[in-house]
């Protein structure tokens, strides 16, 4: 027995070993099987087979720069951009509110083909590159998280709806917002949502902390790596991040400093202002109870002027009286005298009678003076009343521009802070995952302690992957991502696997591959296209399957390394067994009648003519 038989042998041994009875349609339940991802957990099933057609990476990226350099042309506008039937950005943002977020939705049409993750990534990277100005690393970066973001809340409207302005939910459907886990309801079935921060914001302008929450990064922690890299990224960007926040924030409070220092002029000059407003109020009630008593002095300075005249009038009435009996009797000295003395009287009472009223006009005066000045100091109390009202309305509007500054201000520290404190956090976090992956590494057994098997994707049996397990614990130790084996037939040859895989869906073919078997990836695949309903049968190193040429199937012989050694010019069915006989290879003929094929060069043999019986029967 050569040793690429005894090679297949132990593969197909090892499948038996899980306990399934037919060798040929070995699969494995993942819900069996111990170490499989928590239900939290986002695996995305990727196409990774054979493509009809094989794009290069920049024309990939290329679907994604074109429409980023649409939104970077008019970012402040609203819409659709692109092909809603292939792929679309709805650019929802709305300025009038700055409550929760705007956001990006990227569209994949019904008629788009893109069938693997990275794939999706790749276009989502190369959009916020163009749209936004991101480095190819970065947006690489944001296009992981971003995936697995809108993996987790895939489905959940309630979600979005608590993030998201009602731009954004207006253009969201619950049955479709998200992103699914399987390729195959991409086309016409994803909203990706992108929140967008500051469109100016350069490195914040996609906010980094919402699409790396606790729960997403807890999902990367179910990947085998437990997505360290990436979140090795995200740590690096979110500290760019806290630093060019930083920078904004110092500025920020240095605009608030400068701010304070208007506000501590402006208090000093309402200081000055209300100590002269009090100081002209004082002087003008002063200058008031001044006019007041002036007044009352005035009115008392009258008041004694009236009764000095009328003392005065009294007088001099006496002196005349006084006179005339002193003319009546012209030789009474007495009377004489009597006269004169009354008239000295009358004199002083009338000198003593103009005193009176200089004295009142003075006290009249000094009173109107008193009341002019009083009238004076309350103008001037009012005016410097005023003045202090208008130094406090101004005082009053900075010490509100102050504290908006310093609001702003320390808004921006906090998420510099915040930012920072997430970097940290999963810093600590990425150091103990990595301590983890090493111990895990250190009980990791050997390929001598492995066994291989298929695991089916789906009800029909028709889509398998091979799963590499612990052959003590049962656990997954790797899972290919080449999700479309066929046939659920995988044969051994050595360092790689060949099986029939792939789709015809969107831009997928269905052809012979090859399969590493560390890295379980594929890594070759056949010039030719296979029939969907192809088995795989292998015969001394050689592969045969049925070949499709357009609407037509024939019997291909290959080798191990993928190359076409022999096509049958017999049309056969396009689910045709093959068995390998001592007398020739029998299939079904394209009428449905069985046919035997020379092994040699697969044309027809006749009853009469058979093949040497030189081989031994390897039916399938």
């Amino acid at each position: 027995m050569n040793s690429k038989k005894v090679l297949k042998k132990a593969f197909l041994s090892i499948f038996a070993a899980l306990a399934i009875s037919s060798l040929s349609a070995i699969e494995v339940d993942r819900n069996e099987i111990q170490g499989a991802p928590g239900a939290n957990d986002v695996v995305f099933r990727n196409y990774s087979g054979p493509h009809s057609v094989i794009n290069t990476v920049q024309q990939i990226r290329e679907i994604g720069s074109a429409l980023g350099n649409q939104v970077k042309a008019n970012p402040s506008n609203t819409g659709m951009i692109g092909a809603a039937n292939r792929y679309a950005v709805i650019h929802a943002i709305d300025p009038s509110t700055k409550e929760k977020f705007d956001a990006d939705i990227f569209i994949i049409g019904r008629n788009a083909t893109v069938d693997h993750i990275t794939n999706l990534r790749r276009i989502i990277s190369a959009y916020l590159e163009s749209a936004y100005g991101y480095s190819t690393k970065d947006a690489d970066t944001i296009a992981t998280f971003v995936t697995v973001y809108n993996a987790v809340y895939r489905g959940n409207l309630d979600y979005f709806k608590s993030k998201y302005k009602d731009i954004v939910i207006k253009n969201l459907s619950a049955s479709i917002v998200g992103l699914s886990t399987n390729y195959e309801d991409w086309p016409g079935k994803s909203q990706i949502v992108i929140p967008l921060s500051d469109l100016n914001g350069g490195l914040s302008t996609i906010d980094t902390s919402l699409i790396s929450d606790k729960q997403v990064v807890k999902s990367m922690q179910g990947e085998d790596d437990k997505g360290i890299d990436a979140r090795k990224d995200m740590v690096d960007l979110k500290e760019r991040e806290a630093d060019n926040i930083q920078s904004k924030a110092d500025e920020e409070q240095a605009k608030a400093d400068a701010e304070k220092a208007k506000l501590a002029e402006e208090q000093k000059k309402k200081a000055e202002t209300d100590a002269a407003a009090a100081k002209a109020k004082a002087d003008a009630e002063k200058a008031k109870a001044d006019a007041v008593k002036a007044k009352a002095d005035a009115e008392k300075a009258k008041k004694d002027a009236d009764a000095a005249k009328a003392k005065a009038d009294a007088e001099k009435a006496k002196a005349d009286a006084a006179k005339k009996q002193a003319a009546a009797k012209p030789n009474d000295e007495q009377a004489k005298k009597d006269a004169a003395e009354a008239q000295k009287k009358a004199d002083e009472a009338k000198n003593e009678a103009q005193q009176a009223q200089n004295k009142a006009a003075e006290a009249q005066k000094d009173a109107t003076e008193a009341q002019k000045d009083a009238a004076e100091a309350q103008k001037d109390a009012a005016e410097a009343q005023k003045d202090a009202a208008e130094q406090a309305k101004k005082t009053d509007e900075q010490a509100k521009s102050a504290q908006e500054a310093q609001d702003k201000a320390d808004s921006v520290q906090s998420e510099a802070d915040k930012k920072r404190d997430e970097a940290q956090e999963e810093r600590t976090s990425i150091a103990k995952d990595q301590q983890t992956l090493i111990r895990e590494a250190s009980y990791t057994t050997s390929d001598e302690n492995a066994m291989y098997g298929l695991r089916n994707l789906d009800d029909a049996g028709i889509a398998s992957t091979i799963v590499k397990m612990n052959t003590k614990s049962g656990a997954i130790m790797k899972e290919s991502p080449v999700s479309e084996i066929r046939g659920r037939t995988v044969f051994d040859d050595g360092e790689k696997f060949i099986a029939v895989a792939g789709s015809n869906k969107g831009n997928g073919a269905v052809r012979l591959i090859t399969i590493d078997k560390r890295k379980l990836e594929m890594i070759d695949e056949s010039a030719e296209n296979i029939s969907e309903l192809s088995v795989l049968v292998e015969k001394d190193g050689s592969y045969y399957c049925t070949i499709q040429e357009g609407n037509d199937f024939y019997l291909g012989k290959f080798t191990n390394n993928l190359q076409k050694q022999l096509q049958s010019k017999v049309k056969v069915k396009a689910a045709t067994p093959i068995t390998i006989t001592n007398y020739g290879i029998i299939v079904t003929d394209v009428n449905g009648a069985p046919v035997v094929l020379n092994p040699n060069d697969l044309s027809s043999v006749s009853s009469e003519s058979k093949p040497s019986a030189s081989t031994t029967s390897d039916a399938k």
